[in-house]
């Protein structure tokens, strides 16, 4: 009875010590919970509470009223390459995404990022909307930290990795890996299973990435939005400037605005689930966008210079308004000094004391501006650049800020401003202040030798794996020469048929039997090969009597069936990594790459041997009847 009694009093004594070791770990003060929504396209200007005439946007005002705005914070000129550097708190040219496409808007499996982060400290992590960082394994959201995750392909509705047909409206989205119907309008959704997300873990601290495709092109809006903007002063007679850099329609403008004005209704009824549930206070609820806008110098662009894409402060300066009401990040205050989303990361870790492996950040931490101290940050040197081709080039669209000077370049023109006396960025005083161009030319050669030395490195989707298998590529990522754009669109390239020559660069993590179905419309669509929806459609047909693949100097051919939908081969591969082009030869012999290659390890796990059919696949089939009134409406889509 003794020996019983002296044994459970050590089994207690154990479980005491284990509890003790785990309460050390337990944060003293509960985490809050982390809502970031960040919309595509919109500019600095495009908010009323920075002065748009047009744009009307109440309750992002709401937080800007009572928020913490970091009035200088700057992002990279386009998507992906943002999205890569918030999330790691690194240079995107660091990380491997200076591009949203070619293969080149993949981040690399060695980086951590922000949601991993979160969770490892007991967050649960949820994206909404855009990820843009990689559609295959192991660059997919839920490989990179989120535990939950509902998104549409690549970098917007519509593109090529997306579920085909999807035009912002009654979607197949993808759910933590499986294509679901949805109903309603894309950003609707996206803020819906976000909010039933922060229901389902109001009781824990949680993260959610809401990331709007809105309002990126194809502009379309639900009807009561769009009609509220076509009656709109400025824009019932809108005719685009004669040396607009994009021609856009009125109904386009009145999308836009009216994109804007429902992802504010939205971020205003998410903020009422926040009171309603009791977690206003102990929310850090933020807002920001990715890139300068698409309209820019259209209408309204804050006086500056320049928009999506753009070297100039209309670029890459962006809203990020912050409010926490529990971490006294409330009031209505600005930051001026030169921020941006590299500092993200280090800054959460630090404000929040999160437990992190150790990583060399190219931010900085701002807590010491956010708390009102000194920042330390008034000497550094940030780089801006806008790469948009397979092979970083230096001094390719780049702007390096410190201060209040901008030294910007494009080919031969370089310029120097200081935006103290001009924010415009309209006088060059580069040959007034050599030393000041010196400095911050020899800031960048230190950055260009640093980054550059991985500019050769592709990240590639690994295949063979059993946590993917089988694995879909798409050409989105087709890795083509220079700057030729893949056909990243579903209609302005694949149902048009633009035609590339050029390789997946994948990685067999296994070897083995591999089975490679290439097709040139998607799965769930199932058309022929040499098929077309459109009647007497020539340019987009494919007119294909034999397939081929080479894989690492192996090359295979067969005949074309008449009426394949797809093509299989079969054969053995080694691991390791590997350059795989596969596609179609058409009558005269000219080559076009498949747009979808669908690869399955056969000896992983039991096969279904019709998986590389539409009937095998699962996935639904939309009625594309009315493809070419469609067809109309997606060719609004323009740049990636």
């Amino acid at each position: 009875m003794k020996r019983t009694s002296t044994g459970i009093l050590r089994i207690l004594f154990f479980l005491l010590l284990q509890c003790i070791a785990q309460a050390d770990k337990l944060p003293q003060e509960p985490f809050p919970n982390i809502i970031l929504v960040i919309t595509d396209d919109q500019g600095y200007g495009d908010l009323s509470c920075h002065g748009s005439p047009i744009a009307e946007t109440p309750n992002v005002d709401r937080l800007y009223a009572d928020g913490l705005r970091l009035t200088n914070y700057h992002v990279d000129p386009t998507c992906a390459p943002t999205r890569s550097a918030l999330m790691t708190g690194r240079y995107s040219n660091r990380v491997g995404v200076w591009h949203t496409i070619q293969g080149r808007s993949m981040l690399r499996k060695r980086e951590i990022t922000l949601p991993q982060i979160l969770k490892e400290n007991a967050y649960a992590t949820g994206l909404f909307g855009k990820w843009h960082l990689g559609d295959t394994y192991p660059y997919r959201p839920m490989d990179r930290g989120f535990t939950h995750a509902v998104y549409h392909g690549a970098g917007g509705v519509g593109q090529t990795p997306d579920y085909w047909g999807n035009d912002y409206f009654d979607d197949i989205y993808c759910f933590n890996g499986t294509w679901k119907e949805t109903k309603g309008f894309c950003t609707d959704v996206f803020f819906d299973e976000a909010k039933n997300f922060i229901r389902t873990n109001k009781d824990r601290p949680f993260f959610a990435y809401i990331s709007t495709n809105a309002p990126h092109s194809p502009f379309r809006a639900p009807e009561k939005y769009l009609d509220a903007y076509m009656k709109h002063p400025l824009l019932e007679n809108y005719k685009p400037r004669k040396n607009a850099w994009k021609k856009r329609s009125q109904a386009d403008c009145a999308a836009f605005y009216g994109m804007i004005a429902n992802i504010d209704d939205n971020f205003g009824s998410l903020w009422e689930l926040l009171v309603e549930e009791g977690i206003e206070e102990n929310t850090l609820l933020i807002f920001t966008t990715d890139n300068g806008s698409v309209f820019s110098e259209e209408f309204y662009n804050a006086g500056m210079r320049g928009g999506k894409a753009s070297r100039y402060e209309g670029g890459h300066r962006v809203p990020w308004i912050m409010r926490w009401p529990g971490g006294h990040l409330s009031g209505g205050r600005d930051i001026d000094v030169l921020t941006a989303h590299l500092d993200i990361l280090p800054t959460l870790i630090d404000l929040l004391d999160l437990e992190a492996p150790a990583v060399s950040f190219d931010g900085s931490s701002l807590k010491g501006a956010i708390e009102g101290g000194e920042s330390g940050l008034e000497d550094r040197t940030l780089i801006v650049e806008s790469q948009r081709l397979r092979d970083p080039i230096k001094w390719r669209n780049t702007t390096v800020m410190r201060g209040p000077w901008r030294y910007s370049v494009l080919d031969e023109q370089r310029e120097l401003f200081d935006l103290r006396t001009d924010p415009g960025q309209r006088m060059n005083i580069a040959e007034q202040h050599p030393e000041v161009v010196r400095s911050l030319i020899a800031d960048y050669d230190a950055f260009w030798a640093d980054v550059s030395k991985e500019h050769a490195l592709y990240t590639r989707p690994e295949v063979g794996s059993a946590r993917a298998n089988p694995v879909v590529l798409t050409s989105h990522d087709h890795v083509t020469q220079g700057a030729t754009v893949s056909a990243w669109n579903q209609w302005h390239h694949i149902y048009d048929g633009v035609r590339h020559d050029a390789p997946w660069y994948v990685d067999f993590v296994t070897g083995g039997m591999y089975e490679v179905s290439i097709r040139r419309w998607p799965i769930e669509q199932d058309w022929s090969i040499n098929e077309h929806p459109e009647e007497g459609q020539t340019k987009g047909r494919f007119n294909a009597n034999r397939a081929y693949l080479e894989l690492n100097g192996k090359r295979l051919e067969q005949a074309l069936p008449n009426g394949a939908k797809e093509v299989t081969f079969r054969l053995e591969v080694e691991p390791g990594p590997a350059v795989l082009n596969a596609g179609f030869i058409e009558e005269g012999g000219a080559r076009a790459s498949a747009y979808y290659a669908y690869i399955l390890h056969t000896g992983l796990g039991q096969v279904n041997p019709g998986w590389n059919t539409h009937k095998g696949s699962g996935l639904i089939q939309k009625d594309w009847t009315d493809a070419p009134e469609w067809e109309a409406i997606l060719r609004t889509s323009r740049k990636p």
